[in-house]
């Protein structure tokens, strides 16, 4: 589709990824399918005002446990770009076909650039109702605690799944993250590039897995639980 820029693709990627269909993520995001629809096919101009669409594709990437800053920032950039020019009327054949490929070439740019934007969305905070994360969706860079030795990578990468009913809350990078309610199940990746805040209030309710290795239940039954991860030092 002409014009795209990702963001609908990796929406609707990310909800097939889950087996989620239409009528559930309408049901669960209190939105209506006809909405969902439209963030899915990028026809943002159906949703409103700019501002119902942006608070509709944050509602919709949150539940679908992509980072809604990231969803928002590419469709901010989308008002921001220029469609390139049509070859201008006057000029010979030879330069009007030269003109036109440079067009060609804007567009195959656009599409590859969406291609990228999607399988960033995608690798980063996804939530998988299976349990643990698709197999190559999650990138898991090394991490070191807070009160540990530096490691000589950079990055924070923990996967909380809830052996039962849990609320997750995290601060990434500094920015406080939207709670996430999980059930039993399912699984929730955050992903900062130099600190993690983490806190559940249940911390025998979650089983951890940080930098791809599995270091299992961290607090007690009914107990809140909370940790600080940093990437190593630059």
């Amino acid at each position: 589709m002409a014009g795209t820029i990702g963001v609908g693709a990796a929406l609707r990627r990310a909800r097939e990824i889950r087996g989620i269909t239409m009528d559930e993520a309408a049901r669960d995001t209190k939105l209506r399918p006809e909405q969902l629809e439209a963030l899915e096919a990028e026809a943002f101009e159906d949703l409103g005002d700019a501002v119902y669409a942006r608070a509709m594709l944050r509602t919709y990437a949150q539940y679908l446990g992509l980072k809604p800053d990231r969803v928002l920032s590419v469709y901010t950039k989308r008002g921001e770009e220029v469609a390139p020019p049509e070859p201008p009327g006057k000029l010979g054949r030879v330069e009007r076909g030269l003109a036109a490929s440079r067009v060609r070439d804007n567009q195959k740019f656009l599409l590859i650039a969406a291609a990228v934007i999607l399988v960033g969305l995608i690798g980063f905070g996804l939530v998988s109702r299976s349990g643990a994360p698709p197999a190559g969706a999650i990138t898991t860079p090394s991490f070191v605690p807070a009160s540990g030795v530096s490691s000589p990578a950079v990055g924070v990468d923990v996967v909380v799944t809830a052996t039962a009913p849990v609320d997750v809350t995290a601060v990434i990078d500094g920015a406080a993250q939207d709670p996430t309610a999980l059930r039993p199940g399912e699984s929730v990746s955050l992903i900062a590039d130099d600190e993690l805040q983490l806190a559940v209030d249940d911390g025998g309710a979650v089983r951890l897995v940080v930098d791809g290795h599995d270091v299992g239940t961290p607090g007690r039954a009914g107990k809140p639980w909370s940790e600080t991860y940093t990437g190593a030092s630059t």
